[in-house]
């Protein structure tokens, strides 16, 4: 059976090895600069705004979601945002990420939100696939721009 829990610091260890095998996946381990201490620092402390799902089948962990609430300036309205969703590849297919998902549009509802959004690489073919069968739509005419903390400093000064 397939059972969604809130992570709690405690699941740290968990949220990382998830991270990490996500990271590898997309091929971007050398991205991976978090350690466990930092992130439960950051996802438990007093000034987090992010939250994380995980996914159990059979007491097991076999997904995660991490997520946050932003906020739609035309809308008035927050909005919720996925930064991170994963499903250990040999549970795909079992419905374990629609249900990820299914939550995450629960706590949307539950709070609100004008938009429920997640950014997706555009070789992820499948994942792709899977999000169009859900409803959601490309954002085909926005380009996503990222500072990194080199180009954070070098902006700030």
């Amino acid at each position: 059976m397939f059972k969604i829990k809130k992570a709690t610091i405690e699941d740290t260890e968990i949220i990382y090895n998830f991270i990490y095998k996500l990271a590898e996946y997309e091929k971007l381990i050398d991205e991976v600069t978090t350690t466990p201490e930092l992130l439960g620092k950051s996802l438990f402390g007093p000034n987090s705004n992010a939250e994380t799902l995980i996914g159990y089948f059979d007491e097991k962990p076999v997904a995660f979601a991490l997520y946050f609430f932003n906020f739609s300036t035309f809308k008035g309205k927050r909005g919720l945002y996925l930064e991170d969703v994963f499903v250990l590849p040999e549970m795909r297919g079992k419905g374990f990420g629609k249900e990820l998902l299914k939550r995450l549009a629960q706590i949307a509802k539950e709070n609100d939100c004008a938009r429920f959004e997640w950014s997706v690489l555009d070789w992820n073919k499948s994942a792709i696939d899977f999000y169009e069968s859900i409803g959601a739509a490309p954002m085909d005419e926005w380009i996503v721009f990222r500072l990194n903390e080199e180009g954070i400093e070098n902006l700030a000064n």
